[in-house]
């Protein structure tokens, strides 16, 4: 499970983003703060027990800027992850973010499923750097980087629905076994012509790797396994 803590002073998007937590598999709501202060304090804390591994960093806290936080942060030894949530666009701040090692920036106000897709990206993320051994090849930090790296947001093909897109797309991060048309179908009630619509999709957009499946009579049937 990922540990994750909540910095957030808005007592109503605070609730939103822990009730967003505990629908995605994988992850736990450590604690939740609403000051750059309480921040620090939880997670110095934490480190005595269960170390809390992300953080998700509103930008303007009540006493002091979450940039502030990061640096004092990274300043303390605390190589924990960081999402930033914030409504703030500003350019000098995102560039200030990405310099003090933020994971994620996503901007207020957002969906579950674009919530879902960020944190998915991260989760994969952190299961690549988990299985790499302690020596990573070039291609090993490749795969890290670019599992943080969400897809760019474009027009769905006429037919596709963004609700049932993502259904698929966690449903399929989740699960380490490549999978046919017929199989996802199968387990979350699609006919097998709108489960592999979406499969091409996801494949066209560089989201899965599809590969014929060989072993069976007839025309070899195609599988799909996600790559982010």
């Amino acid at each position: 499970m990922i540990r994750t803590l909540v910095v957030e002073d808005d007592p109503l998007a605070a609730e939103a983003h822990a009730s967003y937590l505990n629908r995605i598999e994988g992850f736990e709501v450590a604690a939740g703060v609403g000051t750059a202060a309480g921040a620090l304090s939880a997670l110095k804390a934490s480190m005595a027990d269960r170390p809390i591994d992300l953080v998700l960093l509103d930008m303007n806290l009540p006493d002091g800027h979450g940039i502030d936080v990061a640096r004092r942060l990274r300043g303390a030894g605390l190589a924990v992850d960081i999402v930033a949530i914030t409504a703030v666009r500003d350019i000098d701040v995102v560039h200030t973010a990405i310099s003090v090692g933020i994971v994620q920036y996503l901007i207020k106000p957002f969906t579950f499923a674009t919530f879902a897709d960020r944190l998915g990206t991260y989760q994969e993320y952190r299961r690549r750097l988990d299985s790499t051994s302690s020596t990573a090849t070039q291609t090993d930090v490749d795969g890290m980087l670019a599992s943080l790296r969400a897809p760019t947001t474009a027009p769905l093909p006429k037919g596709l629905s963004a609700p049932t897109l993502e259904a698929i797309r966690a449903h399929l991060r989740a699960d380490e076994h490549a999978l046919s048309a017929a199989e996802l179908a199968e387990q979350l009630g699609l006919s097998r012509v709108t489960a592999r619509r979406y499969l091409e999709h996801l494949a066209d957009t560089g989201q899965l790797a599809r590969s014929p499946r060989y072993g069976t009579p007839g025309r070899p049937e195609l599988e799909y396994r996600w790559l982010r």
